[in-house]
């Protein structure tokens, strides 16, 4: 009998510990992003199910003119970017702000070291004359290292839905960690998926390639690999659903037979039922007004609002709230 550790080197393995032994079972969706699954994720935004992608383009494009208007000041402005990935819809913004002369630098943020190589070898084949500076961590461990290195105008940009990963007492608190880190003078510009009809949202989750299976998949690679574990993806299904009363999607992994997994860096034997699952991500979506309430919670307030010509997308600039 392997008896569990209470002991853990890394967050990965806490976080891994904590999530298959509390009921229901559940993982952090952020643990897929390893080079793998940036790899997949790269192929699920140019499905045609998986229609954020176009929609948000499409906004950036029909916007940047206005963006780089709304951004500039005499002094420039740093451009700071929560979750960067590859940066294809953010360089629509960086041609056309490099194209215009603007004064600007561009500093990515991302957990994943591979994506931010991978952008910054890109940018700089791209757009050489392009000041680029990549930091890599947390989110809220580098804004505070970048709050007092520049007193220009601070664009925090968090593109793709990301906050869609957060219920909504999470991404409340999440946005005032922003607001803290923000001035007057700064703008957060973040993109939130809108409701639509149900279907739409699950085919864009639950794509007939199997895409979006494997992405999820991948977390369980990821232990099997990194913390000496047997899951066998084969005996898990991926499975999503939508509630359109709250706007929010879930996908799950399902185990299809009683098993037992053994993760040998923790010292831990899972047991799983049947039919039982495991939570890896939440989707949310959006309206205006529920946009505007979690604004309002932060210490925020939307200054303008720029949409898709189908407004399946839209992206809210804030600024700090007036006291």
């Amino acid at each position: 009998m392997i008896k569990p550790t209470t002991t853990f080197s890394t967050s990965f393995e806490e976080d891994v510990y904590t999530g298959l032994t509390t009921f229901p079972k559940f993982l952090y969706s952020k643990y897929i992003y390893d080079e793998t699954g940036d790899q997949l994720f790269q192929q699920i935004m140019e499905m045609p199910e998986y229609y954020l992608t176009n929609a948000e383009f499409q906004i950036l494009q029909l916007h940047q003119s206005a963006l780089g208007q709304k951004f500039r000041t005499d002094q420039g402005f740093d451009l700071i970017e929560l979750g960067a990935g590859d940066g294809k819809k953010t360089k629509v913004l960086l041609r056309s702000f490099v194209e215009n002369g603007m004064d600007f630098s561009y500093q990515p943020i991302d957990i994943s070291q591979n994506a931010l190589d991978g952008l910054t070898n890109s940018l700089q084949e791209e757009i050489p004359e392009l000041k680029v500076a990549p930091q890599a961590g947390m989110y809220f461990e580098v804004l505070e290292r970048l709050k007092e290195a520049s007193h220009r105008r601070k664009v925090i940009m968090m593109l793709g839905s990301n906050i869609g990963n957060l219920l909504h007492p999470k991404a409340i608190d999440f946005l005032h960690h922003i607001e803290e880190a923000m001035s007057e003078n700064d703008f957060l510009f973040v993109g939130f998926d809108q409701k639509k009809h149900p279907q739409t949202v699950l085919n864009a989750y639950n794509d007939p390639q199997g895409i979006t299976a494997k992405f999820n998949k991948n977390l369980l690679a990821r232990i099997n690999r990194e913390l000496d574990a047997n899951f066998d993806l084969e005996k898990f299904m991926h499975w999503e659903v939508y509630d359109p009363e709250t706007g929010t999607a879930k996908s799950y992994l399902v185990s299809e037979e009683q098993q037992e997994v053994i993760i040998q860096k923790l010292e831990l034997k899972v047991t799983f039922e049947a039919w039982e699952t495991i939570h890896t991500e939440i989707s949310q979506k959006y309206d205006d007004a529920t946009v505007r309430w979690l604004a309002d919670q932060a210490g925020l307030q939307i200054d303008e609002v720029y949409t898709d010509e189908q407004q399946l997308f839209k992206n809210y600039l804030f600024k700090k709230k007036l006291s």
